[in-house]
């Protein structure tokens, strides 16, 4: 399918984001904390359990105010005020990532904190713009098209990292933590460029009325909402599945280079397995896009959770370089591909005037898992001495996820 200018701006919002998902969440700043950590005496399983920590309490706070921040965001022009407080907020705090001293570790964590506070409020009214550029049946190529070019343009941003990287920091202009700071400042930059379109010109066609006091009025809808919740029994039930797979998605995004310092990987050869793995994702979105137009979403997502939970199953066996490899390809044949259709699945489901507000429930329960499953890894990697046991953990929200979505979804909400 074509896609129209507003559509492409909404794409390009994913690229734009895509350096700080895989720059400071993914490769570089992980790596960064348990160096500076590992130099202050912390131990490297505590180190993983704290980073892990960080995640969880970083995304409470936004999904604690996903509902209400949502139900604000749907009165009219509001959507694409929220997305610009959060997204700078993000790139802000992404740029004060390289003032923190060396040594304050504890610092490092509260400023990552806040930029993910930010990076994904940004997403939650990205996400929910998704119902203003795409109809019912534009959306899963649209959502499966934004996933694919976030990991293309992180796949680029990755290069211009890793070009600082290899060369010693440009021949030596830059020691090895000047390269990390290097890479956040480059993460923010990229959000500036390319998802200026979307903060500039976003266009919000649904709406709801405008209220004299829309705090207030926002409260009430909340309240409205959640008192006829079983009006929207199958949206209710999808989200409670979401719940538990989504958190498993997350959770190894965000732990997976961790999990291979502890494996005794060395950070160059990280470097090029996440590199692989943006590269697989870029196509695979699109064919998770392509399938679901040709068989349903429904069918497709239930493949992407099965795929998952074999991850999960195969990380218990995790001991060389290789197996690392296979478990890295596995992740990027479906990471993306489930997190776009899921996006899509929801979307037809919404009512399109009150789409932020109830983008909110999907973002509440999405950031609630990622505190659980992080959570349940730290714990786990402490108890055993062993994060491919933490990581292994995560097969039992893939099971319960894929029970509740297979007994409680039907074909005919994807047609």
């Amino acid at each position: 399918m074509k896609f129209t200018k507003q559509q492409w701006q909404w794409i390009l919002y994913d690229w734009a984001n895509s350096g700080y998902g895989i720059l400071v969440v993914t490769a570089v700043l992980p790596v960064y904390f348990k160096a500076v950590a590992g130099q202050a005496g912390v131990k490297a399983a505590d180190s993983t359990a704290l980073w892990g920590y960080a995640n969880s309490f970083g995304t409470l706070v936004i999904s604690l105010l996903a509902p209400l921040l949502g139900a604000l965001a749907d009165y009219p022009h509001a959507k694409k005020r929220w997305l610009n407080f959060f997204t700078w907020l993000g790139i802000t705090l992404t740029i004060g990532l390289t003032l923190v001293p060396i040594k304050h570790w504890q610092l490092l964590l509260v400023v990552y904190i806040g930029s993910i506070i930010g990076y994904s409020g940004g997403n939650l009214f990205y996400d929910s713009f998704l119902t203003d550029v795409a109809n019912n049946d534009q959306m899963d190529r649209v959502s499966s098209t934004g996933y694919s070019m976030g990991y293309l343009g992180g796949v680029v941003v990755f290069i211009i990292f890793l070009a600082a990287e290899l060369t010693n920091g440009f021949n030596g202009l830059l020691t090895s933590y000047g390269v990390a700071r290097f890479s956040f400042i480059l993460a923010a930059i990229w959000w500036i460029i390319f998802g200026w379109p979307l903060l500039k010109d976003g266009c919000q066609h649904y709406s709801v009325e405008n209220a004299p006091n829309p705090f207030i009025d926002s409260l009430r809808r909340l309240r409205k909402t959640l008192y006829h919740i079983n009006q929207y029994k199958q949206l209710t039930w999808f989200l409670v599945a979401y719940f538990f797979y989504i958190d498993g998605v997350d959770t190894i995004f965000t732990m997976a280079t961790v999990i291979g310092k502890d494996l005794g990987i060395k950070t160059a050869m990280l470097m090029v397995v996440l590199l692989v793995v943006q590269l697989i994702a870029v196509p695979f979105s699109i064919l998770y896009g392509w399938l679901a137009d040709k068989f349903s979403t429904r069918q497709i997502i239930i493949l992407g959770i099965v795929i998952y939970f074999f991850i999960c199953i195969y990380a218990l066996r995790l001991q060389t370089l290789t197996d690392f490899w296979i478990l890295a390809i596995l992740v990027g044949t479906s990471q993306g591909g489930l997190q776009a259709l899921s996006r899509s699945y929801f979307g037809r489901l919404v009512p399109k005037n009150d789409s932020s507000e109830f983008f909110g429930f999907y973002n509440i329960l999405g950031k609630f898992s990622a505190i659980l499953g992080p959570f349940i890894v730290g714990i786990v990697t402490q108890w055993t001495g062993k994060s491919t046991v933490g990581a292994a953990s995560l097969s039992i929200l893939f099971a319960i996820g894929f029970v509740i979505f297979t007994i409680t979804s039907s074909k005919a909400a994807n047609d």
